[in-house]
């Protein structure tokens, strides 16, 4: 696999940020400097920072539950940052985001085989959300929701809405797209006061308070996996 590839599902670092650690010369293959896109194997030597990576790290898998403020970025640089609000003294990542102004659920883990099963748009898992907004909801918003909006250059996929109260629905998203829920309600005329991610596929926020975090069940954790197929 690619180099970048396996320091990702090593749960080391992003693929981006190991090309960034090959270009600035800290990883050796075989006692050579690597390359960005270099392929490697179970029988290479690979060192980072002169230190071999020769086992792979306990797969960890964490469902958290995101504050309004915190932002989904690993950078600590980043003021509000993921890794500085979480605390967890291992490196993992969040599969999926949620912006700054959003709370809820989250994925983190530090094994990177998952992501892109899960990400990937063609396999529409579903994430719900429960959404409040500035005015009252009409019957004709939330038709609309539901049907498709046009945002992005594009038209929303159908997705199901609920009503849940007089400026409060419910909504399920097979899609990801950048900000979608809020450029879809300014679209028809309204404004995302609160925004929670309550469920990702079968994993739900439940009683997790705001800024804590559990580790999956084995029941959980089973399902979850077998989304790598």
């Amino acid at each position: 696999m690619r180099i970048n590839k396996f320091f990702s599902q090593m749960g080391i670092c992003s693929k981006r940020a190991a090309d960034r650690l090959i270009l600035a010369g800290q990883i050796r293959v075989n006692g050579l400097p690597a390359e960005v896109g270099q392929l490697v194997g179970s029988q290479d030597e690979i060192l980072l920072n002169a230190k071999p990576i020769t086992t792979q790290p306990k797969p960890i898998y964490l469902l958290y539950h995101k504050p309004v403020g915190v932002v989904c970025t690993n950078d600590r640089t980043v003021k509000a940052n993921l890794v500085d609000a979480l605390g967890y003294p291992q490196r993992v990542f969040a599969v999926g985001r949620l912006d700054k102004d959003s709370e809820g659920l989250l994925l983190l883990t530090n094994d990177g085989a998952i992501f892109n099963p899960i990400l990937r748009a063609e396999h529409q898992h579903e994430k719900e959300y429960v959404v409040t907004v500035d005015r009252p909801i009409t019957p004709e918003f939330l038709s609309a929701m539901g049907s498709g909006v046009a945002i992005l250059n594009t038209t929303t996929l159908p997705c199901l809405v609920t009503q849940l109260s007089d400026r409060v629905f419910d909504i399920v998203l097979t899609q990801g797209l950048n900000l979608q829920i809020r450029r879809m309600c300014q679209t028809l005329g309204y404004r995302v006061q609160k925004l929670q991610r309550i469920r990702i596929m079968h994993l739900t926020l439940g009683s997790l308070a705001a800024n804590q975090y559990r580790e999956l069940s084995t029941e959980e954790r089973g399902a979850l996996l077998s989304n790598r197929l």
